[in-house]
């Protein structure tokens, strides 16, 4: 009796998707999307319960999240009302705490590039030892200076007067 054997072909993208996820870069943006998320909600904290009220407060007593337009359903004075009734509506004041949310994260992370930058910047600039030569780089200037020391030898030396 004879087994045969099938074969699954895999395609070529397999291997290079495992070299990928094996790869330093993709823990390290792991770490980045989690740390992300985590400031994300920060951020979130920030502008919904510090920078909205006083905005608010400013423009005499706004609360951004109850800016909306009923488009289709019973007219409420609370977005949450009108969600709870059933109303479809375009949520313009969540629209902009999403955007003042994504403006603050910029920011940070505007200055945050900014300071690695500097960092990264002044360790370029301190210089470094260079490297020891390779095994090879030192056999190859040994011969250089052999050759370069039997040519002086050999070669007769003429002086002018």
């Amino acid at each position: 009796m004879s087994e045969t054997k099938i074969k699954i072909h895999t395609p070529g993208w397999i291997g290079e998707f495992q070299k990928f996820i094996m790869r330093g870069n993709v823990i390290d943006m792991a770490v980045g999307i989690i740390i992300g998320a985590a400031f994300t909600a920060i951020v979130t904290s920030l502008v919904k319960d510090i920078l909205t009220p006083v905005i608010g407060l400013l423009t005499g007593g706004i609360d951004f999240s109850n800016i909306f337009v009923t488009l289709k359903g019973p007219s409420m004075p609370t977005l949450a009302e009108a969600q709870k009734a059933g109303a479809v509506t375009l949520n313009v004041g969540l629209f902009l705490n999403a955007v003042i949310q994504f403006l603050i994260v910029a920011f940070a992370i505007f200055w945050l590039v900014k300071a690695i930058s500097k960092v990264h910047h002044k360790q370029e600039a301190t210089p470094s030892a260079p490297p020891a030569p390779t095994k090879s780089e030192v056999l190859l200037t040994e011969i250089r200076d052999l050759i370069a020391h039997e040519g002086n030898v050999s070669a007769p030396t003429t002086t002018t007067r």
